[in-house]
């Protein structure tokens, strides 16, 4: 049983507003089972289908702050305490941190990441938009970044697209510096992408500290359409990590009426970003399904998926959706910047 801020967890999860919360796999962290990602509102362009259409041609800096906030101040009406930022989303971080600033949101959790840079300098039509660098140098120096916009309201750090070709589990220096960060109360984690996630997430697993977990997170790519990772979700779960979910809409694709969802969304009397996120909330290893929302309508909608609770032969529907890992990735990688 965990207390906060006037709420009582027990066995596992309530509601708060018109979301559920629980417990971040062991680290006593109270969160939302969707929360919000950051990575289409900190910077004008992103890889999430749909974009024009919701963002138009108005992406100034100032333009962007607007939209981060009125979408943040939705968010908490509804429910969500998890946002999850990075180095690499543009302003996110600054973005979040000046809405931190203009009132007191308790019980908020906030996550960021290191190992990507911005290098898109705020222009649509930049051919390199973000740079990865998962040096002890680069962690060094982009934790200092982080705490100097997000000071102590970060919870949570973690490796950005952690894959074993990276060598970043391989990099004792890089290993070090975490393990000191996490000395200082600071919760790591790290991220995943691409077709060998299980690979990732099994090596993510093995590092310790002192007999310890050395990661209490992982965040990896799950979806109708790649569901590879589960069965490694699923095992870091069973370890104490807490598992957080991205691309549960895979960019936008699935959040389409015109999309592979559409018609078994219709068939439920709902809608298809709902049917995406609530299949990814249906496993019991999932604690938090981010929404890539870019809109009001979007976020509100997005968190009213923990209310849907989808039939088994919908679930046993939406698994004949899944492709080969290689497939989606070769995909996801021909995606545009918008």
């Amino acid at each position: 049983m965990v207390a906060r801020k006037g709420l009582t967890l027990l066995f596992g999860w309530v509601k708060l507003s018109d979301v559920e919360i629980r417990r971040l796999g062991e680290t006593g962290v109270v969160v939302s089972r969707i929360g919000l990602g950051l990575a289409a509102l900190g910077r004008p362009v992103y890889i999430d289908v749909g974009r024009d259409r919701d963002l138009g041609n108005e992406r100034t800096r100032a333009a962007m702050e607007g939209r981060c906030h009125e979408v943040l101040d939705a968010a908490y009406a509804a429910g969500i305490r998890y946002v999850d930022a990075a180095r690499s989303y543009g302003e996110a971080e600054a973005f979040l941190a000046d809405w931190l600033e203009t009132g007191d949101r308790p019980g908020l959790v906030v996550g960021s990441k290191w190992g990507y840079t911005y290098v898109g300098g705020w222009r649509l039509d930049a051919h390199v938009q973000e740079v990865k660098d998962l040096s002890a140098a680069a962690l060094r120096r982009q934790i200092a970044e982080s705490r100097r916009l997000l000071g102590d309201r970060l919870s949570l750090y973690q490796i950005h697209s952690s894959t074993i070709e990276s060598g970043v589990f391989d990099d004792q220096e890089v290993l070090d510096e975490l393990r000191s960060l996490r000395g200082t109360g600071l919760l790591l984690g790290f991220s995943t992408s691409g077709p060998k996630q299980a690979d990732a997430i099994a090596r993510g697993i093995e590092e310790r500290v002192d007999g310890e977990p050395l990661f209490s997170t992982v965040q990896s790519t799950w979806n109708v359409l790649e569901p590879s990772a589960g069965p490694a979700l699923a095992e870091a779960h069973a370890e104490g990590l807490g598992v957080l979910i991205k691309e549960a809409m895979a960019n936008g694709r699935l959040a389409v009426p015109e999309g592979p969802l559409g018609r078994l969304a219709g068939g439920l009397g709902t809608t298809p970003d709902r049917v995406a996120l609530a299949t990814a909330l249906a496993h019991p290893w999932v604690d938090v399904v981010l929404s890539g929302a870019v809109t009001v309508d979007q976020v509100r909608s997005n968190a009213a998926a923990v209310d849907l609770t989808l039939p088994a032969d919908a679930l046993s529907e939406l698994e004949g959706f899944a492709q080969p890992p290689q497939r989606y990735w070769t995909d996801r990688a021909a995606l545009p910047w918008r």
